[in-house]
């Protein structure tokens, strides 16, 4: 019955689209009923879908290759991050000189903890050119990385855990570090954790959530500057 089910599954087309959607969906609703930040929306996705390939036993490969269509979606994601930097505008020109010395910072900190952690690790070239973009959103990510000579699947991999993380315990290292200025929340915020860092800056406040937004855009330009300099010291 399980080879039957498995064959079936893998010869459908949409089946890992349709898995990927219910599951995103279920873990979104799982995490409005209890209000946990540890039980983020993606992670329990994933979780999800990992347990369901598992119980049916098919591969990751055929898993892809129906929910390849998602794939489609990121170069549009990419071209829709200038519309929260058009709708933010007016907060970009009012804090233009925090915005461009924090964002600026913060990226290139990022790949200055990717390079010491590499030299450390004794990592490869091409392992630390795929983690150099972990801080910026997929979409933009994917391509640095690509473009680099990194792995794409780990950079994926690498920028979801940092997203992840990033929202559980950005809330926790503000008011640790006493931040408490809402344009400085949403700056870091979402200069580290990208778009997984904003739907937690958008629950601290609207300018959190408004220059949070802002920053994925302006980070991941920054980076695809960066990057490629970066990715020539090691």
């Amino acid at each position: 019955m399980r080879e039957v089910l498995k064959t079936v599954l893998e010869e459908s087309q949409y089946f890992g689209l349709a898995l990927s959607i219910g599951a995103y969906l279920l873990a979104m609703w799982i995490r409005k009923k209890t209000g946990l930040a540890i039980l983020n929306p993606l992670l329990v996705a994933s979780a999800m879908i990992i347990c369901c390939l598992l119980g049916v036993g098919m591969s990751y490969e055929a898993y892809n290759k129906s929910a390849g269509y998602l794939g489609w979606l990121l170069t549009p994601a990419t071209v829709c991050l200038a519309v929260p930097l058009y709708k933010q505008i007016h907060l970009l020109k009012a804090y233009k000189a925090a915005v461009a010395a924090s964002i600026g910072a913060g990226v290139i900190v990022s790949a200055a903890c990717v390079f010491l952690l590499s030299k450390v690790l004794g990592l490869s070239h091409t392992h630390y050119v795929t983690l150099l973009p972990k801080s910026i959103t997929t979409a933009i990510g994917m391509g640095v990385s690509e473009e680099a000579g990194g792995i794409v699947t780990l950079t994926v991999m690498s920028i979801a855990f940092t997203g992840i993380l990033g929202s559980i315990i950005c809330d926790f290292l503000l008011k640790l570090c006493r931040v408490t200025h809402p344009v400085a929340k949403g700056l870091a915020i979402g200069t580290s954790s990208h778009a997984m860092g904003t739907a937690k800056a958008l629950e601290l406040g609207e300018i959190e959530g408004a220059m949070s937004s802002l920053s994925i855009a302006v980070a991941g330009l920054m980076t695809v500057v960066v990057a490629p300099i970066a990715a020539n010291l090691m």
